[in-house]
């Protein structure tokens, strides 16, 4: 408990320092807890320390969690891929799905949110690094993709988020960030009807830093707040 309340005040800290280098506003970036193989306790030890907003990559983790976690008041995305035969699952207990990459999958929400008589904010997921391993629409698609999601009117659009080229070096993951804020630029110089802002998502527990100074409004962390999911191995939420 002791180690994960020191670890959110390390990370909020540094969220603060680099708004305050950058010239932004704190306010405008919210830590977003990422939650993957942790327990619903633990998570329960830093939402009583005042966090609101966690992320998780699985729905059987969302389900499984949910017992705890839906008693809370908090925000709990969707960040990981999502398969179409989830859907009905991951609407269930996400406020925001994170990862929203193709129109197969915009079809299968909507479908489902119009039989439930709901809505659900989504992020669209843009693949910054170009790798193959790598979900995601291409940036130059994005423009185009989201003209197609004007007929899902249960979607709510309200930014973009990429994971981007992971390495050590700070500086060969800066061009990922930055491409995902201009193609946020992009997209809010095309006029979109309807699109008047997008938030950031971007940047995990190695590069707060860089993501902030690079325009990020949403920076996704776990290891630096849990610890490693894999000891001895390097992690990067």
């Amino acid at each position: 408990m002791e180690d994960i309340i020191h670890n959110l005040g390390v990370v909020h800290k540094r969220i603060e320092n680099a708004c305050k280098k950058f010239g932004r506003d704190s306010k405008d970036v919210r830590l977003l807890l990422a939650t993957k193989t942790v327990s619903a306790e633990r998570i329960k030890i830093a939402i009583g320390a005042g966090e609101k907003l966690i992320g998780e990559n699985k729905v059987q983790e969302l389900k499984d969690k949910d017992g705890v976690l839906s008693k809370l008041n908090i925000e709990r995305h969707f960040i990981g891929h999502l398969q179409t035969n989830k859907v009905k699952e991951v609407i269930k207990y996400a406020n925001c799905i994170q990862s929203l990459d193709r129109l197969e999958l915009a079809e299968q929400l909507d479908r489902r949110l119009q039989n439930l008589g709901k809505n659900m904010d989504v992020f669209i997921q843009i693949n910054t690094s170009a790798e193959d391993s790598k979900f995601g629409i291409a940036p130059d698609k994005t423009i185009s993709f989201i003209k197609a999601l004007k007929p899902f009117e249960t979607l709510k659009i309200k930014g973009l988020m990429t994971i981007g080229l992971l390495d050590s070096d700070l500086e060969i993951m800066r061009p990922c960030l930055r491409l995902l804020r201009e193609t946020r630029d992009r997209v809010l110089g095309d006029g979109i009807e309807g699109i008047d802002s997008l938030l950031l998502s971007m940047g995990m527990s190695h590069d707060i830093e860089i993501a902030i100074e690079e325009g990020s409004n949403m920076v996704r962390v776990g290891s630096a707040v849990f610890g490693n999911r894999i000891p001895g191995k390097e992690v990067w939420h």
